[in-house]
């Protein structure tokens, strides 16, 4: 399918926005109207607001007082037990994975997607809920207040809590590189780095099938993310758009 015009017109608008203001959630639903056409946004919002009301009743009526961690369990248990959300394992390279009306119809998808919905329904619970951009695999940080530097650190793609071995050896299996990690990459990260991560995932996965209708589409919007010479040489080269320029930026690849 050919991008939308008019969808890859407010999707560099929403992206253009400072952070504070930057909905997560919408800039992640107007892409996927890119590749799917007639995507009730307003729909997909809603089930998200629905399971953000759920998960807040429920921490109010079994843990009204309990801490992050406490909090956090109830969340999860709600997500990826009562209401079936899982990592997808066996189709992990299926672009569906990558597109969060998909991941809501579907309840599966990979890190990135699924800790957008965990981001988006811990909120709504009253939890201060930070993407993480770890290597090779995104993760979910939770603390008790906005400048508590101490976070709980969550998978998303399996829906728990990690400890702190279990996180040295996730490292250690991404990066090959031992198992002692740098805190900085602990760091939360902005909804833009998110948002380029999730696209970049989409851009290996059409690279690779040669499909140069969907990565050219993917292409434009990362331009508007985060324009490089780099994704200009690539988009010129598959004949794409360059009439959305975002304001000057660094690509970066976030795997």
């Amino acid at each position: 399918m050919l991008p939308s015009r008019p969808s890859l017109t407010l999707f560099a608008h929403l992206v253009s926005l400072p952070e504070s203001e930057l909905d997560l959630v919408q800039a992640s639903l107007v892409f996927a109207e890119s590749e799917y056409p007639s995507l009730d946004v307003a729909r997909y919002v809603a089930t998200l607001e629905g399971l953000g009301r759920a998960a807040a009743r429920r921490i109010a009526q079994t843990a009204p007082h309990g801490t992050t961690e406490e909090r956090v369990r109830v969340v999860l248990e709600w997500l990826y037990g009562s209401q079936g959300f899982r990592g997808n394992a066996e189709e992990y390279y299926d672009p569906r994975n990558s597109y969060l009306n998909e991941v809501l119809d579907r309840k599966k998808g990979i890190p990135i997607t699924l800790a957008v919905v965990l981001l988006d329904v811990a909120t709504r619970a009253g939890i201060d809920a930070r993407g993480i951009s770890f290597p090779g695999h995104f993760l979910v940080g939770a603390a008790e207040r906005p400048k508590q530097t101490s976070r709980l650190v969550i998978d998303p793609f399996h829906g728990r809590i990690l400890g702190a071995s279990e996180l040295e050896a996730l490292h250690a299996r991404a990066t090959g590189a031992g198992t002692r990690i740098d805190p900085r990459l602990l760091e939360p990260c902005s909804k833009r780095q998110i948002l380029i991560r999730m696209l970049s995932n989409l851009h290996r996965i059409h690279a690779s099938r040669n499909d140069d209708e969907r990565l050219r589409n993917v292409l434009e919007h990362l331009v508007a993310l985060a324009p490089s010479p780099e994704l200009h040489r690539e988009l010129d080269r598959l004949g794409g758009s360059r009439a959305l320029l975002a304001r000057p930026s660094a690509h970066r690849s976030l795997n």
